[in-house]
């Protein structure tokens, strides 16, 4: 039997305090992985987090204060100017 794991199997803290999350999808057969890919994405401090995994929403408020997100907006708009 055909079946399909999908998991948030690493989450990184970045310098930049950016949260850069890998997604592993296992193919598996019987319980015998016959493949896997991954997926990453990046969230900048300050993002919505509404349709992320609960583990990394935890992730994410420990990390994003009030301190950091005010911190990484400020660089935003210093670049802007």
């Amino acid at each position: 039997m055909l079946s399909k794991l999908v998991s948030i199997d690493q989450i990184e803290i970045l310098e930049s305090n950016y949260i850069q999350v890998r997604q592993a999808t296992k193919v598996l057969e019987d319980g015998k992985e016959l493949g896997k890919n991954y997926h990453r994405h990046v969230l900048r401090p300050g993002d919505d987090l509404t349709n992320e995994d609960q583990k990394v929403q935890a992730v994410a408020r420990a990390v994003w204060t009030k301190e950091v997100i005010a911190a990484h907006k400020a660089t935003l708009a210093a670049q802007v100017l």
